[in-house]
């Protein structure tokens, strides 16, 4: 009997979880079910871009796997039971309608995270978000829309928000762009990232807000604490990200925002046979922080779980890898970037990479993120690990793969 590994989610995280579990195990030995709602692979950190007008190369999860061993599934996932090792999906394929249950022994939990409205009055009604193509998409449209002069509004000053304000900025010159920030502009950057930040801003003739927080959302404009108000033909909400409710609706230890808290391996704490990575799970990083929500972190932590995995199937070694950040990479439009070297915690250092040059960095860095899930059994080493000596399914010992 094989044993069974479910993804839920082929985000980053989830497909190179995926393909990296293929690339270990014998397909003989194991049967891996990756399940995602879309078709496509979506380069969530390029929403801005595709909001802004541009086009993506579609990716087809089922060209991404094809060969690999690994089952795509095309369903939502509505509930998981992790006392029963069961998952309810509904097909999203054009199948048979109704609720479908997959059984596992175990599970990666890779759900992500979508846009977070903050309890703000108006957001979730009157905002656009880019936490998801369906969102990029609906505000593409938006802005398509809007003739010179008319006012866009990007609430939130983190990474996100900076890219959308210079991209749409960039693409439509002919738009007042404005960026509502709670703090100071790029206030945790080196002091030279935040001239840089400034000086492209300054040139892409976007209006900065800081230290405001907005209150409320309304058609036509924001509110902000102290009594303000910020013309908003279309607002772009930024402010963060929220995870899937599913996890926090079972019995795994979770946070009070639903991440689910895992050990260095990824593991829940509650719960052996569930792994959860990238934006649904809370694990600890350099200094004791929590590693932040982003790719960065989500594709060591994926790679860290496919290891641990295998590793404990198969009798090996467990890995021992620290997650450690080296930098922040932030597109500033296509012809300008900003690249922020950090400690291992994610602290700004003085040394930053500007410009053009910054520009080419993030856009090898997005190919090469793209690449590695595009190509999810690619590149491992080939190594072989001894056989678990007690299965952790009845049937046959799981190998690691040549």
């Amino acid at each position: 009997m094989q044993h069974r590994i479910v993804v839920l989610g082929a985000g980053y995280t989830g497909a190179v979880a995926a393909g990296r579990l293929a690339r270990r195990l014998h397909r003989e030995d194991v049967a891996i079910t990756l399940v995602n709602a879309e078709p496509d692979f979506v380069e969530r950190v390029r929403m801005h871009q595709l909001a802004a007008g541009q086009d993506l190369s579609p990716r087809p999860l089922s060209a991404m796997f094809a060969g690999t061993g690994v089952e795509l599934k095309l369903a939502k996932v509505t509930g998981v039971d992790v006392d029963r090792r069961t998952v309810a999906v509904v097909d999203t394929n054009g199948g048979e309608p109704g609720a479908e249950e997959l059984e596992y022994d175990t599970l990666v939990y890779a759900l992500g995270s979508g846009w977070n409205d903050q309890g703000v009055p108006g957001a979730a009604e009157h905002a656009h978000q880019i936490a998801g193509r369906p969102g990029a998409l609906r505000l593409r449209e938006r802005l398509a829309r809007l003739g010179a002069g008319e006012s866009v509004v990007v609430v939130g000053g983190g990474l996100t928000g900076l890219e959308a304000a210079t991209e749409i900025a960039e693409a439509r010159p002919d738009l007042d762009v404005a960026l509502a920030a709670r703090g100071e502009l790029g206030g945790w950057l080196s002091p030279k990232g935040r001239r840089h930040l400034r000086k492209v801003f300054g040139k892409l003739g976007i209006t900065v807000h800081e230290h405001a927080t907005v209150t409320g959302v309304e058609a036509g404009r924001v509110t902000t604490a102290d009594g303000g108000t910020i013309p908003a033909a279309v607002t772009v909400w930024t402010t963060g990200f929220a995870v899937h409710p599913i996890a926090k609706a079972t019995t795994l230890d979770v946070t009070d925002t639903g991440r689910i808290v895992v050990d260095g391996t990824m593991r829940s704490v509650s719960h052996p046979d569930v792994y959860a990575i990238g934006d649904a799970a809370l694990a600890m990083g350099p200094g004791d922080k929590p590693l932040r929500m982003s790719c960065a972190s989500g594709t060591p932590m994926a790679w860290q779980a496919a290891d641990a995995i295998a590793a404990r199937l198969t009798g090996g070694k467990l890995p021992n890898a620290p997650l450690r950040y080296f930098n922040q990479c932030i597109s500033l439009g296509r012809k300008e970037g900003l690249i922020q070297y950090v400690t291992a915690d994610d602290r700004a250092v003085r040394a930053a990479l500007t410009g053009r040059l910054a520009a080419l960095y993030k856009e090898l860095v997005c190919k090469g993120a793209a690449w590695g899930v595009t190509n999810p059994t690619l590149g491992l080493p080939t190594r072989r690990r001894h056989v678990l000596r007690q299965p952790a399914r009845a049937g046959s010992p799981v190998r690691a793969a040549a």
